[in-house]
């Protein structure tokens, strides 16, 4: 397998994961309009669950980094 075809199998699951995390948080913030207004621990939560999401993201694409680095250089 080449690198270009490597590489491009790392770029397709990167957006995969960015397609993901925009899905999730999309769909989370829908579901967030139905808290009522005055419900702050539902809406505290709410926003843990999207921070969460983000942040574990986060981590994902740290690990796409470390595959690109060893896909690279080794």
């Amino acid at each position: 397998m080449t690198l270009g075809a490597k590489l491009a199998i790392i770029f397709f699951c990167f957006v995969g994961i960015l397609v993901t995390v925009i899905f999730r948080i999309f769909r989370e913030r829908t579901l967030g309009k139905s808290i009522a207004a005055d419900d702050f621990p539902a809406q505290q939560a709410q926003d843990g669950r999207i921070l969460a999401l983000v942040f574990s993201s986060a981590i994902g694409g740290m690990l796409l980094t470390l595959l690109v680095a060893y896909v690279v250089f080794l």
